[in-house]
């Protein structure tokens, strides 16, 4: 009896989470838990073409994988990318750091996986599902996810799942005006969100007020909570912008639970302390939501996409 004969079938799925500068993938079981991880990197450098052969290609390293440990092939699969998705096409139909425009990604995976269903989602919402369902939303009804990174970004959970809109542009959080006339934002309107309280906004901040163009964001955190004064300054300046956007967006979806993630969210205390009591202060009627760090880290997107190849699945028996 061969190896294969003795392997005990295990019903899985691919998950794949494609970030500007690495991807990261996993063999997902049934009940959630990671069969099999790996990570490569992205290589936009190399450009969309080749990012996209490499999408492929990695997912087809999985699904061979999985057919020989787990005795079958993944059932279907998940991806995760950034910018602009049509989720009901397929289609990635932009996306500024990776370079392509209208990728039929679903349609090219599905092919490469020997007729796998497959499903898109936004990198943002996809994490933002995954926090809902399994991380610092579950139980949750009503949630709102941001993620502080490069910029600012948000997912809208409502009962278990996550709205896209009616264009796919849902939650776009940080791209609210919060500061007229301020800094100029690549969406091309000034004093957006994601231009003052994004990671990035405020290490170009400090670098600023230091004169060290490798100064960031962490070592600006660092500089707060050792009681240096430049660095209350401009941390003051991010968390206030911060929340005048979350109050704009807790006052249109009324959210039970605010995430916070990304990579300003390892600030911990020194960021969710002031900026807990700076939401406080500028409701008035609203409903206080609870403010938490996300639970999941970098592997939100990865399981999200999971979430989102079982989804399919449960989909397609019921209907």
């Amino acid at each position: 009896m061969g190896n294969r004969a003795r392997l005990s079938r295990v019903k899985h799925v691919i998950a794949l989470d494609v970030g500007g500068t690495g991807m990261k993938a996993a063999l997902v079981g049934a009940d959630g838990e990671l069969l099999h991880t790996a990570r490569r990197p992205t290589e936009r450098e190399r450009g969309p073409d080749a990012v996209i052969a490499g999408i492929l290609d990695f997912a087809a390293e999985l699904h061979a994988i999985g057919t020989e440990r787990y005795g079958a092939p993944a059932a279907a699969a998940g991806v995760a990318v950034p910018g602009i998705i049509d989720e009901a096409a397929g289609v990635a139909v932009y996306a500024a750091n990776l370079g392509w425009r209208d990728a039929p990604l679903r349609a090219l995976l599905s092919e490469r996986l020997a007729g796998v269903p497959v499903a898109l989602g936004h990198d943002v919402r996809t994490g933002g599902l995954a926090e809902g369902r399994i991380g610092a939303g579950e139980g949750t009804d009503r949630f709102l996810f941001v993620p502080l990174g490069t910029g600012i970004a948000g997912a809208i959970g409502i009962d278990g799942r996550v709205e896209a809109g009616a264009h796919g542009y849902a939650g776009e959080i940080g791209h609210i005006v919060v500061r007229p006339g301020g800094p100029e934002c690549g969406c091309g309107q000034r004093g957006c969100l994601e231009t003052l309280a994004s990671a990035s906004a405020v290490s170009r901040a400090w670098a600023a007020a230091v004169g060290d163009p490798e100064a960031d964001a962490a070592d600006c955190a660092k500089a707060v909570a050792s009681g240096d004064p430049r660095a209350l300054a401009v941390w003051q300046d991010a968390v206030a912008a911060l929340a005048d956007g979350l109050v704009i967006a807790l006052t249109l979806l009324d959210p039970r639970r605010l995430i916070i993630g990304g990579g300003l969210a390892e600030a911990r205390d020194t960021l969710f302390v002031p900026l807990r009591a700076a939401v406080a202060e500028r409701v008035t009627f609203q409903q206080l939501p609870d403010i938490v760090p996300a639970a999941l880290g970098d592997t939100a997107g990865c399981l999200g996409a999971g979430l989102l190849a079982w989804d399919l699945l449960a989909t397609e028996v019921s209907a």
